[in-house]
């Protein structure tokens, strides 16, 4: 039950985190770096 809880708390922390992250619209600055890192692996950018 203890383990439980535990990895409850880990989950609950992580999607705060990451609904914070969208709300400070670091969405738009991660999608980005992804997008010029893939057409740096293909060769067009």
């Amino acid at each position: 039950m203890k383990k439980y809880l535990w990895n409850m708390g880990v989950l609950l922390s992580a999607v705060l985190f990451i609904i914070y992250g969208i709300y400070r619209g670091e969405l738009r600055v991660i999608f980005t770096k992804a997008v010029t890192i893939c057409l740096e692996c293909v060769g067009i950018g």
